[in-house]
Formats: structure tokens, C-alpha cells, sequence
């Protein structure tokens, strides 16, 4: 039902054709109106859900710091040591259990012969748990 205003009799109409879209908006509105009731029904449920289990986490591992200096210096938890003197508290450290974690601390300036060294003296004695800390310095 388009009514025309003015012009030709077979010229164009500047009218848009309305009825599609009330058809979609109409079959839309039925949707919501359907879905809508659906969606609010809650199911009861009688039984609550049953109890976590008693799960402890076992306790972290103790950690130790190991630093080298600028200078090439070694520190063990924070005490001062020479490469022999470490190796003897890497395997004693090794036999624990659980094994604790190494954390290096290294100086900026350290020589990466001294590092390579230190890393491969804790892996060839068998420390599984190594990680370098504080590397936002670099």
C-alpha cells in the first residue's frame, strides 16, 4: 500500500517498503517471547555438591641462595666460599629430600666463566632444582 506523491506514473518510488522489517521485528519478538520462560526456570537440586577432599599441599622445598659477585666470589647462603668448599655443600645438599632449589643471583659485571662453572659444578652433582633470580636487572 504505497502511496505515491507526485511524478511520473512509472517513476521510481522514494518510499521505503516497510513489511519485511516489521516481519523480522515480529518474528523476533515471538523468539524472546518463547525462549524468555525457558531461561528463567531454576532446577532444585537436593543433594549439595560433596565435600573437598582433605588435601594438604606438601610444604615448598627450602631454597638456597647462591650469588656471584663481580669479582668472581661465591656465596652460599649468603656466606663466602671457595669452589671446593662449594662442591661439599652441593652434595650434601643433593642427598636431601626433597632436594632443595638453587637460587642464582648473579652481578652484571660476574665473568660468564665463573657462571658456566658454577651451573655445571650443581648439575654434574646431581641438583635437579636450579633458576636464576633477579634477571630484570639486565
Amino acid at each position: 500500500m504505497a502511496m505515491q506523491m507526485g511524478g511520473d506514473a512509472g517513476g521510481a518510488m522514494a518510499d521505503i517498503n516497510m513489511t519485511p522489517l516489521i516481519d523480522v521485528m515480529l518474528v523476533l519478538l515471538i523468539i524472546f517471547i518463547i525462549t524468555i520462560p525457558v531461561m528463567t526456570n531454576a532446577v532444585k537440586i537436593d543433594n549439595p555438591l560433596p565435600p573437598p577432599p582433605n588435601f594438604v599441599p606438601p610444604p615448598p622445598p627450602p631454597v638456597i641462595n647462591l650469588s656471584i659477585d663481580f669479582d668472581g666470589t661465591l656465596s652460599w647462603n649468603g656466606t663466602q666460599v671457595t669452589r671446593a668448599q662449594m662442591d661439599d655443600y652441593i652434595l650434601q645438599s643433593a642427598s636431601q629430600d626433597p632436594q632443595p632449589e638453587v637460587h642464582i643471583t648473579v652481578d652484571k659485571f660476574a665473568k660468564y666463566d665463573i657462571v658456566a662453572k658454577a651451573l655445571a659444578d650443581l648439575q654434574s652433582r646431581g641438583m635437579k632444582k636450579i633458576g636464576f633470580v633477579n634477571n630484570s636487572l639486565f
